[in-house]
């Protein structure tokens, strides 16, 4: 007997956060979320949920969490992509097709009820946080902020009719690597007109607002795109300024106007993994001097954007690479080993080409997946 549970109220959410741990008990490549972390994160409060609403539920058996999975309809994708297109994110799960039935089934139905016509995930809880669910690299655990899975979760998945429709790629570059031939005439002939900067902690509010345009536009005509709100990425920001060097956010301005930008984060997930997902009542001090005094061995790019009316020219890839390998020097002072640059579309064939050129190798691949609803 399974048993469906909607998520309502503080107590159950953080019940909700948890199943995870009986899922991955004897994994040991799982790396336990930060309880706090998650709660703030979906927390009514988070500006993400001024254009998306979202509805969770767990599945027990016997009186014990045997699964989860959320429902979401973002405005803007509604907006940007298709106009009757949910998504289903979260999903976790034991080796049982009944309890992914149960839970996909769920999902589906509240989706529907509200004139979704197909549902498209995992995502959590959409495109601009962590979309896609790993089916290669289980060996190794993830970055912060980027998903594991159990390998029977797609098998599960398809068995209920959802079909792949999309390959995200995570990079890893180590710090043997060397600057490209390429690299340095570029440099060379932008010379001049491209300058590279730290971001400007007194003026942070104008420097994110140049950021998320530049985001915004660079990745406007990419596959899923959904634009960072002014409020969802001043809260980004905030987090990132708090927990990252100030050289660790590198601005690409040519001619005098911001044309790119990168963003590298410690990972995080490196400095937590004994933790238990708890900061008290000594996390918190652990996670603070791993950060800033012994710092971790790996890093992940978690942004990064051109603005489109450079991307087909020569300073497109010329900002792209740039950035890359200044954005390298200060991780690699600070003892950095590794990075990774993640997500990367599987088709988006101009940026891949440039981190291959760089080093870098593809060491995980998520999948997203779309099933038909039904209805007009």
């Amino acid at each position: 007997m399974i048993e469906i549970h909607p998520v309502s109220g503080k107590r159950s959410l953080k019940q909700f956060i948890k199943v995870p741990w009986a899922i991955y008990r004897n994994d040991p490549n799982w790396i336990p979320p930060l309880i706090l972390e998650r709660l703030l994160a979906l927390s009514p409060g988070e500006p993400v949920f001024e254009h998306l609403d979202w509805q969770a539920w767990i599945a027990c058996s016997e009186g014990r969490p045997i699964g989860r999975i959320s429902a979401q309809i973002d405005s803007l994708h509604l907006e940007h992509n298709h106009p009757e297109e949910g998504f289903f994110g979260m999903i976790e799960g034991v080796d049982d097709r009944k309890a992914f039935e149960r839970l996909t089934g769920t999902a589906e139905a509240w989706l529907r009820e509200r004139g979704m016509t197909r549902v498209l995930g995992p995502l959590s809880l959409n495109m601009n946080q962590e979309p896609g669910l790993l089916f290669q690299g289980y060996d190794t655990p993830p970055t912060f902020l980027m998903g594991h899975a159990r390998p029977y979760y797609h098998r599960h998945l398809e068995a209920v009719g959802y079909r792949p429709c999309q390959e995200l790629l995570a990079y890893r570059m180590y710090n043997d690597y060397r600057e490209p031939a390429t690299i340095r005439r570029l440099r060379k002939r932008l010379a001049g007109r491209l300058e590279l900067r730290n971001i400007n902690h007194a003026d942070r509010l104008a420097e994110l607002e140049n950021l998320r345009r530049i985001f915004n536009d660079g990745w406007a005509d990419n596959w899923g795109f959904v634009p960072f709100t002014e409020a969802e990425f001043r809260a980004i920001g905030k987090m990132l300024l708090l927990a990252i060097p100030k050289d660790f956010i590198k601005i690409a301005e040519l001619d005098g106007e911001p044309a790119g930008f990168i963003v590298v984060l410690p990972d995080i997930n490196a400095c937590i993994g004994d933790l238990n997902g708890r900061l008290f009542p000594t996390g918190f001090v652990k996670l603070l001097w791993r950060l800033k005094v012994r710092f971790p061995e790996t890093v992940r790019v978690p942004l990064m954007g051109v603005r489109k009316d450079l991307q087909e020219t020569v300073f497109g890839p010329g900002i792209a690479m740039t950035l890359i390998h200044a954005a390298s020097a200060p991780a690699i002072r600070r003892g950095v080993v590794s990075g990774e640059l993640s997500w990367i579309l599987e088709q988006n064939a101009g940026m891949r080409s440039i981190i291959e050129r760089l080093g870098g190798t593809v060491t995980k691949r998520y999948r997203l997946y779309r099933k038909d609803l039904g209805g007009s």
